[in-house]
């Protein structure tokens, strides 16, 4: 299972899931690059930042292609076969 439960904030739409997803890794990043302008005297602290700033933005575009599938799936056409046999009338029953 590649996401965590802590990913998970809604049940049962997972539209919805993957919008508050998207969401909370752009929260992130914004959090990341304001304590990186803060830090611009600690080149160490900078870096380890510059990190976990890459890491949502790799996280937002892989929830980005999970909801693009999701999406896919859901918009497509759903096809219903009949089992002719099933329906036959062949036992001449009256």
């Amino acid at each position: 299972m590649p996401f965590t439960a802590a990913y998970i904030a809604t049940k049962g739409d997972p539209i919805a899931n993957l919008q508050e997803d998207l969401a909370a890794e752009q929260k992130a990043r914004a959090t990341y690059e304001k304590l990186i302008d803060l830090s611009r005297d600690n080149p160490d602290v900078v870096d380890a930042l510059r990190f976990l700033r890459e890491r949502e933005v790799v996280h937002f575009q892989r929830f980005g292609e999970a909801l693009r599938g999701v999406q896919d799936k859901l918009a497509e056409k759903k096809f219903y076969m009949n089992d002719m046999k099933t329906y036959s009338n062949d036992c001449n029953c009256k």
